[in-house]
């Protein structure tokens, strides 16, 4: 056997790329032998942190201007939506989603005793545990796990990226991390792959690596072809963000459009934190997010798959109200979080505007857990046993 072959190899199956025991819903002719029921969940994650109060702009509270001097957007930038509240000028995609009825934003989101350190916040959000636990699966994991256990109605889920995070790793079973199928198929068309197979065949004493591996490699290589045939389907003519981001929203829209039965998508966009210079930074990103997410909504809507598709947006904490002698912000504590589909029972603004009068520590309050809004998409919108997955029963909303 060649050694540096089979390490290479061992590495293209590893577990952060490949997971073989999730992907025996497919048989050998690339499609699912699955009850997909066409809908599908997108979890966008903005990592750094996302300065909520400069996303969803409360221009009529006059202790906005007053806290953030050079910081605030100008209530003549702001691309209001309502008496109250508007838009980052760099969002117009996004008001468009608000003005057609597919947006839902969600103000105040958080959970007891917030951290504000970047890694712990995100794992707790991830993996939709409490500030005093930790746990080593994540929430949409846990999914797979209740949901796909024997694999016997096996649903896919991909997470746009080199690695897999935690959000989609469970116990048992875990996503598929994957952001070059063309890249990945000709990589499982290795002749390498042909003589593990014959090794296996031919040697009835092979090593357990040896087995592993070869059990590994078949499982990949049906999957990738799969998902490979499937972006030869359907090619977008919309316009999507030239970044890593926008053509990682691109792949996920033809998938989409292409029939892949996947259940969910992830990606995530980061450089939200703006301790220094925001204003500049912000706006570029949330530029990327807005024309991404109104390019991504156009394609689905095109092909008639935006009533089965929800979109889930959030960070891992806001920011601080008052701006700092960066002309930036700290980090925060509770922040808005976004919904978007074409199946919303609540449209616009589901919750009052943030109270800047009565902050915790100059943080906004969380009025609404994260945990609730997870709790509300397992059990309404994926069908799936909540109370299971996040370990505890939260209040459902009525948002789907």
């Amino acid at each position: 056997m060649n050694r540096k072959k089979f390490l290479q190899l061992s590495a293209l199956a590893s577990g952060s790329v490949f997971i073989p025991k999730f992907l025996n819903g497919l048989n050998l002719n690339g499609s699912l032998s699955s009850d997909f029921d066409g809908k599908t969940l997108i979890v966008i994650q903005l990592s750094g942190g996302n300065d909520g109060l400069n996303t969803f702009i409360p221009y009529k509270n006059d202790l906005y201007y007053k806290l953030r001097p050079q910081l605030a957007i100008p209530e003549s930038s702001v691309l209001k939506v309502n008496a109250e509240m508007g838009f980052h000028p760099a969002m117009s995609g996004l008001k468009e989603l608000y003005e057609a009825g597919d947006l839902c934003i969600i103000n105040n989101v958080g959970y007891p005793n917030p951290d504000h350190s970047h890694f712990r916040s995100m794992d707790i959000w991830t993996t939709a545990s409490g500030s005093d636990k930790y746990l080593d699966s994540g929430w949409l994991g846990r999914y797979l796990d209740t949901s796909c256990a024997g694999c016997n109605n096996a649903h896919v889920a991909i997470e746009v990226d080199e690695t897999l995070g935690k959000a989609m790793k469970g116990k048992m079973i875990k996503g598929l991390a994957i952001n070059n199928p063309e890249r990945l198929f000709r990589a499982t068309k290795d002749p390498f792959f042909k003589d593990m197979m014959a090794l296996k065949g031919n040697d009835k004493n092979a090593n357990s690596n040896a087995d592993y591996l070869y059990k590994t490699l078949v499982e990949t290589s049906s999957s990738v072809s799969y998902i490979y045939d499937k972006t030869k389907i359907y090619k977008t003519t919309e316009i999507y963000p030239d970044t890593a981001f926008g053509k990682n929203l691109k792949l996920i829209a033809e998938l989409i459009c292409s029939g892949s039965e996947t259940k969910i998508y992830y990606v995530s966009l980061s450089g939200f934190d703006t301790h220094a210079r925001q204003k500049l930074l912000q706006e570029k990103l949330l530029t990327v997010v807005s024309d991404g997410m109104k390019a991504l909504t156009n394609d689905l809507k095109k092909n008639n798959k935006f009533d089965d598709t929800l979109i889930l947006t959030f960070s891992e904490f806001g920011r601080r109200v008052q701006q700092n002698g960066s002309y930036g912000t700290d980090h925060g504590e509770a922040n808005n979080l976004i919904l978007t589909g074409g199946a919303l029972k609540k449209k616009g603004f589901y919750n009052s505007p943030p109270d800047l009068e009565k902050l915790s520590q100059g943080n906004l309050k969380y009025q609404t857990d994260f945990r609730s809004v997870y709790a509300t998409v397992l059990k309404q919108w994926m069908k799936a046993d909540d109370v299971k997955i996040l370990g505890s029963e939260f209040d459902k909303l009525s948002l789907i």
